[in-house]
C-alpha cells in the first residue's frame, strides 16, 4: 500500500491511498466521511455534514484570488463492490490492495474504487495543497451515488456557495463531458409455489462465468455478455428439450454493473442426462462464437447437485418467460449526439429461491421521457406475468450546454497546457450533475477525469500518467477561473 503514496503527483496518490484503506461500500461511507471531516478540521477548514450525510469542505481563496468565481469540486465517496468468485474479500472490513502494472494501478480480483476515488482524491489534494492558487473552493463529497444517487438527491438547495461545478467522475482523459443520462430502477417481485422434485430426476448446478462485466451505462454499447440473460436463455432452451425444473437462481450483484456470473440449481429426468450434457457443450460453443472478440471467455459449467424442491411448472413458465423477455442492452441511439446511446436497460440482479423472485432492471436515457417510456414497457411486461413492479431512485439527466463558459475555459486551458484540442462528449452513464443542476439552476458544470478502465468490475484500473495530467489541468483551470 505504501507504494501508492510514492506515485506522482504524491499529493493526489496519498489521498487515494487513504480511500483504499478505509472501506466505503454504498450506504456505508460513514467511517470514511467522518475521517475526512476530522482531517479537514485539523487543517482549519470549514466542514458541513448535511441532513443525508454528504460532506462539504470549504477552503478560502488563495491571496490575490479572493474575487474569483467560487468553484465546487465534486465526487462521490462510495464505490461499487465486486469481487471474482473464489476471492475472499470483505468490502466492509478489508482494504483494497492494488498493484502497479505497465503504468496502471490495478485491483486484480476486486473493484479498485478509482470510480470515484480518484476524483475525490484530487479534491482532497486541492484542500491539502499550499501551492495551488484558486478562488473560493468547496469540495462536495456525496454518499450513495452507486446505489441510487441518494446523496445528490438529498442535498439541500442553497447549501453550496460556488457558481461553477467541476465533477471529477468520468473516465476518458482528454474528453470533457457536458451531459449525461438520467435513470430509474425498476424492481420486480413475485411469489411462486414450491413443490417436491418428481421421482427419477437428477439435480445439477449450472454456472455462467468468465464474462468481463463492466459499467452498465458506459459499457452497455460494447455488446458484452450478461450472465443473467445468458443463463435465462439457456434455461428456456433446456425447457424446450426436457422437463427442466428450477430450484433456485442467483445472478449479478449490482444494479449498475453488467452481470458477470449467474448460478442456478435445476433438475431434469435422469433419462435425458446425455442429451442435456451435449446441449450444454453446444451452447457454450455457440456463445463463444456469438461473443467472439467481445466476451469469448464465457464458460458454462455443470456439476451434480441435490435437488429436493422446485418451482411449480406453471409458475416457472411464466417467470422464466418474463425474465427472458426483459429488455437488456441498447434500446435506441441518440439522434442528437452522434455515436452516443440514448436509452438502455440493464438486467443487473436476479434472485430466485424459497418461493420468491426478485429482479432489478436499471433503465437509463439521455431523455427523461425515454427513461419513463422504457421503464413503463418493463412494468407492462412483468405485470402480465403477475409480478409486483416498483420504480425507485429516479434521477434526471444533465442537458448539454455547448455554450458553457466553464467548458470554454477547460478547452482553452487544455490547449495551453497540452496542445491540441480536447474532445467534448455526452455520456450514457449517470452523473450527479443532472440532479445538482436541478437543485442549483444556473450552476455551470463540466465533468472530466483520468483514464479508468473496467469500472464496476474486478480488474478495474486507472492510468497513472493520466492522473498526473488531470491534476495538472485541474490546477491550471482553478488558477484561470475568472473574476466575479
Amino acid at each position: 500500500m505504501s507504494k501508492i503514496a510514492e506515485l506522482e503527483p504524491r499529493v493526489v496518490w496519498e489521498q487515494f491511498q487513504t480511500l483504499c484503506e478505509i472501506p466505503r461500500p454504498s450506504k456505508h461511507e460513514e467511517q470514511l466521511r467522518d475521517y475526512l471531516k476530522g482531517w479537514a478540521e485539523l487543517r482549519g477548514l470549514e466542514t458541513v455534514v448535511d441532513a443525508v450525510g454528504n460532506l462539504i469542505v470549504r477552503k478560502p481563496a488563495s491571496p490575490g484570488y479572493e474575487n474569483r468565481v467560487g468553484v465546487v469540486l465534486q465526487g462521490h465517496l462510495d464505490m461499487v463492490c465486486q469481487a471474482n468468485s473464489g476471492t475472499e474479500h470483505d468490502f466492509f472490513k478489508d482494504p483494497i490492495c492494488p498493484v502497479l502494472k505497465d503504468g496502471w494501478l490495478v485491483a486484480e480480483n476486486t473493484t479498485l474504487g478509482a470510480d470515484n476515488g480518484i476524483g475525490v482524491a484530487m479534491g482532497l489534494a486541492v484542500l491539502a495543497s499550499d501551492d495551488v492558487p484558486h478562488g473560493p473552493v468547496e469540495v462536495l463529497m456525496t454518499l450513495d451515488e452507486e446505489a441510487g444517487m441518494g446523496g445528490a438527491l438529498g442535498l439541500e438547495s442553497g447549501l453550496l456557495q460556488g457558481k461553477m461545478l467541476i465533477n471529477i467522475d468520468t473516465e476518458e482523459w482528454g474528453e470533457f463531458y457536458m451531459g449525461c443520462a438520467g435513470g430509474i430502477d425498476v424492481n420486480v417481485s413475485r411469489a411462486y409455489v414450491v413443490e417436491p422434485v418428481p421421482a427419477g430426476y437428477v439435480g445439477a448446478s449450472l454456472v455462467v462465468k468468465g464474462l468481463k462485466g463492466g459499467h452498465s451505462g458506459a459499457d452497455i454499447h460494447l455488446g458484452r455478455g450478461n450472465a443473467n440473460k445468458i443463463l435465462l436463455r439457456l434455461l428456456r432452451e433446456l425447457e424446450a428439450m426436457t422437463d427442466l425444473r428450477l430450484s433456485s437462481l442467483k445472478g449479478g450483484t449490482a444494479r449498475n454493473a453488467l452481470s458477470r456470473e449467474a448460478f442456478a440449481e435445476v433438475c431434469w429426468p435422469s433419462a435425458d442426462a446425455d442429451k442435456v450434457a451435449a446441449k450444454l457443450d453446444a451452447f457454450q460453443n455457440l456463445l463463444r462464437f456469438e461473443l467472439a472478440g467481445v466476451d469469448e471467455g464465457v464458460i458454462i459449467e455443470s456439476a451434480a447437485a441435490e435437488a429436493v424442491t422446485a418451482m411449480a411448472k406453471a409458475d416457472q413458465q411464466a417467470i422464466l418467460a418474463a425474465l427472458h423477455a426483459a429488455p437488456h442492452g441498447v434500446k435506441r441511439m441518440s439522434q442528437r449526439v452522434a455515436g452516443v446511446v440514448e436509452t438502455s436497460n440493464n438486467l443487473g440482479v436476479v434472485v430466485i429461491g424459497d418461493g420468491k423472485v426478485f429482479a432489478n432492471l436499471m433503465v437509463r436515457s439521455l431523455l427523461d421521457s425515454g427513461t419513463h417510456m422504457l421503464a413503463h414497457e418493463v412494468e407492462s411486461l412483468f405485470s402480465l406475468a403477475g409480478f409486483k413492479v416498483e420504480m425507485e431512485g429516479g434521477y434526471p439527466g444533465w442537458a448539454p450546454n455547448p455554450q458553457s463558459p466553464l467548458l470554454a475555459l477547460f478547452q482553452s486551458v487544455y490547449a495551453k497546457e497540452f496542445g491540441g484540442k480536447a474532445g467534448v462528449q455526452v455520456i450514457h452513464a449517470g452523473l450527479e450533475c443532472g440532479i445538482l443542476g436541478a437543485k442549483y439552476p444556473g450552476m455551470d458544470m463540466v465533468s472530466f477525469g483520468p483514464n479508468i478502465r473496467g469500472a464496476h468490475a474486478p480488474g478495474e484500473r486507472v492510468e497513472v500518467a493520466s492522473v498526473a495530467s488531470a491534476w495538472q489541468l485541474l490546477k491550471a483551470v482553478l488558477a484561470a477561473v475568472p473574476a466575479v
